[in-house]
């Protein structure tokens, strides 16, 4: 009984009607007055928290203002992280090539060296930036080397030797292939929509979001600092930060972003920090 009589108690005085007013101090006069009781203050306090909640949850998902999230990646970050590395060591190639002219500028002035012989010595060591494919000089050898060893994709030259095992992401035919003069980083393959694109590898989801050159893209860090790129899905079936197993159906194919002109998968593999040709080490046909 007496449990009965608190909880009526209490309902009665959330149902009490207060009045608030607003009174000029010097002429008494009534200005202003609210009519209201605890429970009109207890709804009107939770609307108002949620609202508050999902206006900032719509203002993070939907402004720019997500990209100063501690632990927020933005949409082509990693890849453009990785093009900076590319470009860094390019750099260190220039400047040992300006090194070996100063040093074989400075033997024709002291004359050890012929002027003939300067300008076939030059000649030999220019640079092809669209290649780099550069011989190595007596000084720089082991860094030309390495960069040479880089820029042909012959991992397996590397110290550590590994074996990648990887599946193809689809099968058919490519239409646009891998062209490191055109900076065409990837191979693009015609797939019907909606055809399953696969993990090639055991890795975890890096990015998984939509981007308004290449759509629906899709990214995965692998072993070995091995990265592989799905881009133009119709749809992305796992999210940032998900682990996927080697042959897991990651998306679905499609024709989402700007550039591009029909249904297909572009397909990039990175491998150390640098763009590879993926017929190098993935069969793609049918």
């Amino acid at each position: 009984m007496e449990k009965k009589k608190k909880k009526k108690s209490f309902l009665k005085k959330l149902s009490y009607h207060y009045r608030i007013l607003v009174i000029d101090d010097d002429s008494y006069e009534n200005k202003l007055s609210f009519r209201l009781n605890r429970l009109n203050v207890f709804v009107s306090t939770f609307i108002f928290a949620m609202l508050l909640i999902v206006g900032t949850t719509l203002l993070i998902a939907f402004t720019p203002i997500k990209k100063y999230i501690p632990g927020y990646t933005a949409p082509e970050l990693r890849k453009n992280a990785l093009m900076l590395k590319l470009k860094t060591d390019s750099l260190k190639v220039a400047i040992n090539q300006n090194d070996y002219f100063l040093q074989q500028l400075q033997k024709v002035l002291r004359n050890e060296v012929s002027v003939e012989d300067f300008k076939k010595t030059i000649h030999q060591q220019i640079i092809k930036p669209d290649t780099l494919n550069l011989a190595p000089g007596k000084e720089d050898s082991l860094l030309r080397k390495e960069v040479a060893d880089r820029e042909k994709f012959n991992i397996n030259q590397r110290k550590s030797h590994l074996v990648y095992n990887f599946v193809p992401p689809t099968k058919g035919d490519i239409t646009n292939p891998f062209d490191q003069k055109r900076k065409h980083f990837a191979v693009d393959i015609a797939l019907a929509e909606n055809t399953p694109i696969k993990a090639i590898a055991d890795g975890v989801v890096v990015f998984s979001d939509w981007s308004q050159n290449t759509g629906q893209v899709i990214i995965i860090e692998h072993n070995n600092n091995v990265i592989s790129i799905y881009k133009h899905n119709n749809k992305l079936l796992r999210k940032t930060g998900d682990k996927v197993s080697q042959g897991e159906v990651i998306a679905l194919s499609g024709n989402s972003g700007e550039k591009t002109s029909g249904p297909h998968l572009h397909f990039e593999l990175w491998i150390k920090g640098y763009p590879v040709n993926p017929t190098d080490f993935i069969n793609f046909k049918k």
